[in-house]
Order: structure tokens, then C-alpha cells, then sequence
């Protein structure tokens, strides 16, 4: 019998999942419409009051949307006193949705990779995840690994989509 030989195993091919390096944690999303008088509008004495009492504690390690889910006009001061009471306790805080948060988490983390293993190599960056991978986050990763990979390959070993080709 001829031994079964794995060329996917034996070949050059880097695999990158984006999975691997998301950060373990709570993700929050701060609505701030129930400290807004008849959820419609910002009392500034009410909220500060509501800001001071909240316990900021129940924060600490997640990582933080601040929004406000109601149509009423807030400005800008209200979600930046709320997001500087968060910083000393949550990983991360951002002004916006849960999908915003991810974005940056992702962004950031991308970021600071060190890529030198991929450069010259032809890569595949895994595309299923269990986890909220927002879609920016792909582009961000064929940002920093366009110029260094040989290739780059979206999906699994045994079925790749081509993305791009180095001209070299």
C-alpha cells in the first residue's frame, strides 16, 4: 500500500485565522437612553448625577460600546464623560455599536502583528469562524499582508479562494 502523503502539511502554505488572535472578554453595550430624561433629553445635572452613582466596577476586563439606541440629541461632552468613567476598568471603549467595537479591537490587534513568517509565503487566511469577526477586520489583515506574501488565499487548505498574487 502507498503511503498517504500530506502535501498540504508539507507545503510552504501559512495559514492565517483571525479567530486565534481574538480577545477573550465581555462586550458591552452602554445605552445611555435611560439617563436621559423621558429618553428623549440630556438633563446635564440628572445625567452627571447618573454617572457619578453607576457602579463603572461591572466594567472591569470587558470591552465597551457607549451609544444611545433612542433618536434624541446628545451631545458630544455626555458620551465622553461616560467613556472616560469606563477607560479605568474596560479594556476598550468606543463610541458607537458592537460592531464599531469589534472593528477597532480588530484594527488594533492587526495592527501590531508581526507578519515576518508570511513574507514570501503563500498565505491562506481562514475564512470560517465561530466567533464575531467583523468583515473590515479581512481587510485590514490583506492590508499588512499584501506587501510581504507571495499570495494570499481566503477559506480552508483543501478549497481557497485566490485574492491576490504577488507580480515578483
Amino acid at each position: 500500500m502507498e503511503e498517504i502523503i500530506n502535501r498540504v502539511a508539507n507545503s510552504k502554505l501559512k495559514t492565517f485565522d483571525l479567530e486565534e488572535i481574538y480577545p477573550e472578554g465581555k462586550r458591552v453595550l452602554f445605552d445611555i437612553k435611560d439617563w436621559l430624561y423621558e429618553e428623549l433629553i440630556l438633563k446635564e445635572k440628572d445625567f452627571r448625577d447618573s454617572v457619578k452613582n453607576h457602579n463603572w466596577e461591572q466594567y472591569k476586563n470587558s470591552f465597551v460600546a457607549v451609544n444611545c439606541s433612542v433618536d434624541a440629541i446628545v451631545p458630544s461632552w455626555a458620551f465622553m464623560l461616560v467613556a472616560s468613567e469606563l477607560i479605568p476598568f474596560a479594556n476598550k471603549v468606543v463610541i458607537g455599536d458592537l460592531e464599531l467595537l469589534e472593528t477597532v479591537i480588530y484594527q488594533e490587534l492587526i495592527g501590531f502583528l508581526d507578519l515576518r513568517d508570511f513574507a514570501n509565503k503563500p498565505v491562506i487566511i481562514k475564512g470560517c469562524a465561530e466567533k464575531p469577526i467583523p468583515a473590515s477586520a479581512f481587510a485590514f489583515l490583506i492590508e499588512k499582508l499584501q506587501p510581504i506574501a507571495k499570495s494570499i488565499m481566503f477559506g480552508e487548505a483543501c478549497s481557497t479562494v485566490p485574492l491576490y498574487k504577488s507580480k515578483n
